[in-house]
């Protein structure tokens, strides 16, 4: 979610699904990391004050100053990529390394044309597996179908993301409410603002966050077969069973009651934010891709994070990965700079700017909010609690479940009908891929 999970439709319009033998792994062991004389052409999408851009800002100057190579770095947006990728890729105009999207519809399907190089013999030598908790490698691997979880190494995560709950301590302390460490305390906390004439919850579902809240409670029913079966495609997902029908039936509840404003169903992510940074909600349950601009942002009160009580798994994932295109021109070269990002130096740098480093000392982490966030996600990769995203089983399932869900708030549609329709929408899609 966020840019990270929009539709992709335009990349499956881009490139037909034709399926590609695996690529040549990139022979990383024999080539010279001796880069004088050389360019390394990067691309990447992060902002330039961002906790990633700040680290790879440095970790360029590092590389350079390793082995002896030029970087030529070239801003893109998300959408500059996401919608040219299988035609760039494709041709001699291919970077060297680029920070690419996550997931089966992206980073899977150039995998499965042959778009990117298979980077086993680099994981091996620089013992990037050793470094990554095995849920965060779950989105580096792809099998022949670009099907995530097993199969070869496409790319490489240097950082996490997870969805968790942003509170107003003002707001929590002016009506006696104290953090909650169960649902139940939750739903009491909630009430209690309800009962002030207060919507406890920033949501939006015309995008991201309700889906979220929905995939959460889901969650909180759910076992680790349950998501391998949603997320991986090893067993049928049944849409009337006591996960999905609880949390579509729980959103109907909490709309009821007045936890969520039925005004979310035309609201964006952009509002749903905007509206907790202006005080105006005490809960937004929500990725931490939010957190530094929270933290640049909220002037006005106090505020804090925990995750979803009760629940031993939460929406998460490792973050945007760095690939090296099967064209790319300095494969060794792009191997390097992805090995240096994974450093304690450039790792500390993203923890200490607001990020989520996956290979951090945690003694380097001297930032007090930063830390909270780093041991609340250290907390779910602990209990194997990385669950992924709702929309990501398919390329187009991002737009339906907003949709089901928008017509969930405003009644036009049961909780049962919004269960037969997005599981039906959901098997479409995943047929689509498993059967390609």
């Amino acid at each position: 979610m966020r840019k990270k999970h929009l539709a992709i439709g335009a990349i499956l319009a881009a490139g037909a699904l034709m399926l590609a033998g695996c690529s040549s792994t990139s022979g990383s062991d024999s080539a010279s990391t001796d880069g004088k004389g050389k360019t390394l052409t990067l691309w990447h999408y992060e902002g330039e004050d961002s906790a990633m851009g700040k680290a790879w800002d440095q970790a360029i100057k590092d590389f350079e100053a390793e082995t002896g190579a030029k970087v030529n770095f070239e801003a893109k947006s998300f959408e500059q990529i996401r919608s040219t990728a299988s035609q760039v890729l494709n041709s001699k105009q291919a970077p060297d390394i680029l920070e690419y999207n996550k997931g089966n519809a992206t980073a899977g399907l150039l995998a499965s044309q042959g778009l990117l190089s298979n980077l086993d013999d680099a994981v091996k030598k620089y013992g990037w597996d050793k470094k990554l908790a095995k849920s965060l490698q779950t989105t580096a691997r792809y099998d022949d179908k670009g099907i995530m979880g097993s199969g070869s190494w496409y790319g490489v995560p240097n950082y996490g993301e997870y969805v968790e709950v942003y509170y107003n301590k003002d707001m929590f302390a002016k009506y006696g409410i104290e953090v909650p460490k169960t649902q139940d305390e939750l739903v009491a906390a909630m009430q209690k603002f309800a009962d002030a004439g207060i919507t406890p919850l920033a949501e939006s579902a015309a995008e991201y966050p309700l889906g979220q809240l929905w995939y959460q409670l889901a969650l909180t029913k759910a076992d680790r077969s349950f998501v391998d079966d949603y997320q991986l495609y090893k067993g049928k997902v049944n849409w009337q069973g006591s996960e999905l029908s609880y949390a579509t039936k729980t959103i109907d509840d909490w709309v009821n009651k007045g936890y969520i404003s039925k005004d979310a169903s035309g609201l964006k992510a952009e509002d749903a934010g905007t509206a907790f940074i202006a005080g105006k909600y005490p809960i937004f349950f929500s990725g931490s891709w939010w957190y530094g601009r929270f933290v640049n942002e909220i002037k006005n009160y106090q505020w804090g994070t925990f995750l979803f009580p009760g629940a031993k798994m939460s929406p998460g994932s490792a973050g945007n990965m760095w690939v090296v295109p099967e064209n790319a021109k300095n494969k060794a070269l792009a191997e390097k700079f992805i090995d240096i990002t994974m450093s304690p130096k450039i790792q500390a740098i993203l923890g200490n700017n607001g990020g989520i480093p996956v290979a951090a000392k945690l003694s380097d982490i001297t930032d007090a909010k930063s830390k909270e966030l780093i041991a609340n996600f250290n907390t779910l990769t602990g209990e194997d609690g990385i669950a992924f995203y709702p929309d990501w089983p398919t390329p187009t399932f991002y737009d339906q479940l907003n949709a089901g869900l928008q017509e969930l708030i405003t009644g036009t549609k049961s909780p049962a009908d919004v269960n037969k329709e997005l599981g039906s929408e959901y098997q479409s899609g995943v047929n689509d891929i498993v059967n390609q």
